[in-house]
């Protein structure tokens, strides 16, 4: 008993030496703070601020060490991410792309941090509360844009660069110059940045995608993200417009262990400028991509007819296109994606391999009104409903199919074939012939995507 007692007294007397160990949380007024309609305040400020802002506000439990070097730690690491006392001192393009952020952290359970709900149950973020960010943000309000001129395109184009020369990220990870010929996994359209993106693979990646073999994604997994700005053209339409970035991952779970098994790179503009000062970019990689812990770190659903068990990993409705097709685009290469906004619906014209050389063949002549496609070409436009994008808050995805078009190009002399398949069954149509005429320009027509 003596014992216990003396350890007793000892644990006592430790206790007490640990709370001198305070470092301390900065605080002080706010220098650039978030600017948003009152009611949007309010629930940042109620839920939010504890930790992303510079105000201090401990309840009187989270002032005893140890638990208040864990509490700090949270506090300085939310700041260092997300701080609403600075944030309004941002272009308003990156503030906005903050606020997306931390809603999709919100509606994902990544935020707040679960742990610290347990102990702070007024931190959790109300339905309703959720719903009314939700509104403000509006991400698919209209975007101003123009249609691009000829003399935009042109300029564009005079910017061509070697891939092979691309300098590596500040991690290490070199730019695979192999991306632009990857399969597509999926493709997205963000009204929160009103962009588009091309998600692609590499063999390994499409061959897990199409046998289910996700969860983890296998060593060897290299995506490609494409990032363009969406454009309004005339023909109603929204296209891909100026060339913004383009993102790599590369799984290897040894030599990336501390990065969650993933390489992470990005490089913008057409020159491709590595992202960020130094390494610690990774650091935004990792964060945005917690919330997608139990899908490898992952957001993208894969275009798949690969059956999972767990709802919402890949996009299977979006992935079954009948084997009576006279071709299976799915697995041919990606030219480029459009989205009707009154129809709801996205496309995404794929072209078999002398389609495609002749695209690569053709370079940055290629975007000044479509290649010429030579005889052999076929292309396949793929048309879908868009769905909200279950993992990203102002996302759209492909949802089911509504039609698939062909064209096949013939010798000059004679006129291109035009098949559709369409409804529920994907019974071929008999369009018009002015009709198929006019579909068949319209898909020759199509710019490709701009790539560096």
């Amino acid at each position: 008993m003596k014992i216990l007692g003396r350890l007793s007294i000892a644990g006592l007397v430790l206790f007490a030496l640990m709370q001198f160990l305070r470092p301390g949380i900065p605080a002080k007024p706010a220098t650039g703070e978030v600017q948003a309609p009152p009611e949007v305040k309010r629930i940042l400020e109620k839920d939010c601020y504890s930790c992303h802002s510079d105000q201090r506000r401990l309840s009187w439990f989270d002032q005893i060490v140890p638990g208040y070097w864990l509490v700090r730690y949270d506090i300085l690491t939310a700041r260092e991410h997300l701080n609403f006392s600075t944030l309004g001192a941002k272009p308003a393009a990156a503030q906005k792309a903050a606020l997306f952020e931390a809603v999709n952290m919100i509606q994902l359970g990544a935020m707040p941090l679960p742990a610290f709900v347990k102990l702070h149950p007024e931190a959790r973020i109300a339905r309703e509360d959720l719903v009314t960010l939700k509104a403000y943000l509006s991400p698919w309000t209209p975007a101003v844009s123009s249609p691009e001129s000829t003399d935009a395109k042109t300029r564009e184009n005079l910017a061509p660069v070697s891939l092979i020369s691309v300098h590596q990220e500040f991690n290490g990870l070199p730019l695979d110059p192999d991306f632009e010929n990857w399969k597509l996994i999926s493709a997205t359209d963000r009204g929160d940045n009103n962009t588009f993106r091309f998600v692609l693979g590499n063999d390994i990646a499409i061959q897990a995608a199409h046998s289910g073999n996700i969860s983890p994604w296998p060593d060897g997994t290299r995506f490609a993200k494409i990032a363009w700005q969406q454009q309004f053209d005339l023909d109603g339409l929204v296209h891909p417009g100026k060339f913004i970035q383009v993102e790599l991952m590369e799984k290897d779970a040894h030599r990336y262990k501390s990065t969650e098994g993933w390489g992470w790179g990005r490089w913008r503009g057409l020159d491709l400028k590595p992202y960020g000062a130094d390494g610690r970019f990774v650091n935004e990689c990792t964060g945005c991509h917690q919330p997608m812990r139990g899908d490898d770190f992952v957001y993208t659903l894969p275009i798949t007819a690969a059956a999972f068990n767990r709802d919402e990993v890949v996009n299977s409705s979006a992935g079954v296109l009948p084997a009576t097709l006279p071709y299976q685009p799915l697995s041919w290469n990606p030219i480029t994606m459009y989205v009707d906004r009154k129809a709801r619906t996205i496309a995404t014209l794929y072209g078999n391999r002398v389609a495609i050389e002749r695209i690569q063949m053709s370079g940055a002549a290629a975007s000044l009104g479509g290649p010429k496609y030579p005889t052999g070409a076929v292309l396949a436009l793929v048309t879908w409903e868009e769905r909200d994008d279950p993992h990203w808050f102002g996302g759209r995805i492909p949802s089911t199919p509504e039609s698939v078009e062909f064209v096949q190009v013939v010798a000059p002399e004679q006129t291109n074939r035009y098949q559709r398949f369409a409804g529920n069954r994907f019974i071929e149509e008999r369009p018009a012939t002015s009709v198929a005429a006019r579909r068949t320009r319209f898909m020759l027509g199509l710019t490709p995507a701009r790539l560096p």
